[in-house]
């Protein structure tokens, strides 16, 4: 072993990462409970940090990618329901005075038009758009990891504040989805499991348990506004005109039109939920851009965080 490899594979170094991952595993064991998922991130990071510098740099770039998961997995052991009271028969109605549709000589939501409208095509094509919600941000980060580790930065800390802001709206204001009131009416039941919605349609077209073992792992149903599904792709197609990529641009937004249009038809939001989610992606970008990221210590951490990647 030479001596780059020994600086590479320190003592130290190994150990504050086996101490790092193993107080991970330990917190998320004594909040939420053992969960594969954590040992799987937990591998993928160390064999990451320790495969190559290439790996080691790539992961130390996507921590901000894993704060934000580690966050969403641990609002499981704290459920917004706990913590205000979940609106579900107001939103329904304000959904219905604002974006109701006559039918049948009675006023339907979206999402209940949908309902009786659903067809094969629809089903296929939004479980297609629904999938990228979050491949697509990382593989977009991905992208700005080998060619602008810049552009990187500010991406990924835009998509880490705009979660931040609606995971703080999941606890000022819980809300039901659809499908919960479809399923549920007004009734409030805690520890309501996910479901897949309208997204079933999807899975049993192609007899798979895609969207029935995401949502089974979903950290509160209670979350639907804003809807994050929707801010995501807002947040890719932003950076991308930023980047002035072209036709990639135009695909980015037809991704993010599929997904807003899946949302609603799926059951899995309302028009409102998609309003605020549009809303909630247009307020950290701006927040970030404006406020945060002129701040000197930020410009410091940057400058630091780019010497690291």
């Amino acid at each position: 072993m030479n001596n780059s490899d020994a600086s590479f594979y320190s003592f130290n170094g190994i150990v504050i990462i086996f101490f790092i991952v193993a107080a991970y595993l330990l917190v998320s064991f004594l909040l939420i409970g053992y969960n594969t998922d954590q040992l799987v991130l937990s591998v993928i990071f160390c064999t990451g940090y320790f495969a190559s510098a290439i790996s080691r740099k790539f992961m130390i770039a996507f921590v901000i990618f894993i704060v934000y998961w580690i966050i969403f997995d641990y609002m499981k052991a704290f459920p917004n329901y706990a913590y205000s009271p979940v609106s579900i028969l107001r939103l329904h109605q304000a959904e219905l005075s604002i974006f109701g549709i006559h039918q049948n000589g009675i006023v339907v939501t979206p999402n209940e038009f949908w309902f009786n409208h659903s067809t094969t095509f629809l089903d296929i094509l939004s479980g297609i758009f629904y999938l990228c919600w979050i491949p697509l941000p990382l593989a977009f980060a991905a992208g700005l990891f080998f060619k602008d580790k810049k552009t990187f930065l500010q991406f990924s800390l835009t998509f880490l504040l705009v979660n931040l802001i609606g995971f703080v709206i999941y606890y000022i204001y819980p809300a039901a989805p659809p499908w919960y009131f479809q399923k549920y009416g007004s009734a409030f039941f805690a520890n309501t499991p996910g479901n897949s919605a309208g997204l079933q349609r999807f899975d049993d077209y192609f007899d798979v348990g895609i969207f029935k073992s995401i949502y089974a792992k979903s950290s509160n149903v209670f979350a639907a506004m804003p809807s994050l599904h929707v801010a995501y792709p807002m947040i890719v197609l932003y950076y991308g005109i930023k980047k002035k990529m072209g036709w990639i641009n135009a695909l980015f937004a037809l991704v993010m039109a599929g997904i807003w249009f899946a949302a609603i038809y799926t059951g899995h939001h309302y028009v409102l939920d998609v309003v605020a989610g549009i809303a909630c992606a247009i307020a950290g970008i701006f927040i970030f851009k404006k406020l945060i990221l002129p701040a000197q210590p930020v410009q410091r951490f940057l400058q630091y965080y780019l010497s690291k990647i």
